[in-house]
């Protein structure tokens, strides 16, 4: 079989859904052509389609050092290292790609969502719309222009790009769970559940759970924001109260206004969500579920003890509720934390950031005894050991 054959088979299996048999083609082809950049680069995308992100980067690293002016290979290598975080990297690797083939629309893309990915969203939506003129009907490039149009913040202009790529391609996944998020965004929460659950019946293999929990997360998070302000208040005015009972009053007012609006506010979210998300919420990873549980039983605590003290006006109630804000948080960034655990491009990040602290600590520790070494001999110079009593002088 040719390198061109293999290049072909490849691929179609990538396409289909079988990247594990893709791989086996590629590897076999690549044992009697170890310098062929093409099979290197497809190699990259179907080990980052297995999420073996450091691996799809050491394939990628092959490619172009086969091939250094193969655009492909810089665009491919790209992916891999925004999937592993490192988005400066990406944006110079895509930056090479669009530098090796700027009439090719893919480069453009590419370099978009690394840019995206850190945050430079002017220069990103910039990229996304320029690769798009190059291929206007193109669906990735509407994706990545509604992808980064939602990071942006312009929920509107994302839901316009996903719509139109939806048109083309109506059977797009991601174009659909994109497009169940911007529903999420706005609380339109029946419909999202409901494209979310699509979406997973038809990819039953890897369905997203994560996703399909967000009334839960989503509710959790906007609680942490306002919540944990208005409980400040409350517990404020209850301090003053002991001294000033006037304002003991006003407090239990909001307190109890608080708790309404909180209960409303969750009802308003998890009612239309039905059952699905409690159900996801067993399948995520253990630390996600854990911390999303504890959230929601301090919320109930804390709302407890804000019908409390409105209802009795003992002041310790309000600071036992304004006690909770600080696991609130620390749960939400356990919630954080849990949420990317079965990441592997997130993993790797975290080990090498924790590969640099061994490093910085080391030497960090090396640094320490060289500077005592140096105090120990400037003192020995400064203050010379008296010789023996009888010893010659």
């Amino acid at each position: 079989m040719t390198g061109d054959d293999a290049y072909r088979q490849a691929r179609h299996l990538a396409e289909i859904g079988r990247p594990a048999e893709a791989e086996a083609r590629l590897r076999a082809a690549l044992a009697a052509g170890p310098a062929d950049a093409d099979l290197l680069t497809l190699l990259g995308y179907v080990l980052r389609q297995q999420r073996d992100y450091v691996a799809a980067l050491a394939a990628c690293d092959a490619a172009v050092a086969a091939g250094p002016r193969l655009a492909d290979a810089h665009a491919e290598r790209a992916e891999s290292l925004i999937a592993l975080i490192r988005d400066g990297d990406a944006v110079v690797a895509a930056g090479e790609a669009v530098r090796l083939a700027p009439h090719e629309p893919a480069g453009h893309l590419v370099l978009a969502r690394a840019l995206a990915a850190g945050r430079s969203f002017a220069d990103a939506r910039a990229a996304a719309r320029h690769g798009l003129a190059l291929a206007p009907r193109s669906v990735e490039g509407l994706l990545t222009l509604a992808e980064v149009e939602r990071n942006a913040g312009g929920r509107a202009a994302a839901e316009e790009a996903a719509r139109a790529a939806l048109a083309i391609d109506p059977a797009n996944a991601y174009g659909r769970w994109l497009l169940a998020m911007l529903d999420a965004e706005r609380l339109r929460v029946g419909r999202s559940m409901r494209a979310l659950r699509d979406v997973a019946r038809e990819n039953p293999a890897r369905p997203d759970v994560i996703s399909m929990t967000w009334p839960i997360r989503s509710l959790l998070s906007a609680l942490r924001r306002w919540f944990a302000v208005a409980v400040l208040l409350v517990a404020a005015g209850a301090l003053v109260a002991v001294w000033w009972p006037p304002a003991g009053t006003g407090g239990r007012i909001l307190a109890g206004l608080f708790a309404a609006v909180v209960a409303g506010f969750a009802a308003r979210v998890l009612i239309p969500a039905g059952r699905l998300p409690w159900r996801c919420l067993r399948l995520v990873p253990w630390l996600l579920r854990r911390a999303a549980r504890g959230a929601m039983v301090t919320v109930g605590v804390m709302v407890a003890l804000l019908i409390g003290y409105a209802v009795t006006g003992r002041w310790w109630a309000a600071v036992l509720a304004l006690a909770a804000v600080p696991v609130l948080w620390g749960l939400g960034l356990a919630e954080m934390l849990g949420a990317r655990l079965d990441d592997p491009g997130f993993l790797s990040a975290l080990k090498a950031l924790g590969g640099d602290f061994r490093d910085w600590g080391g030497e960090l520790g090396r640094w320490w005894q060289e500077t005592k070494r140096e105090l120990r001999e400037t003192w020995n110079d400064d203050n010379p050991v008296p010789p023996p009593p009888g010893a010659p002088r």
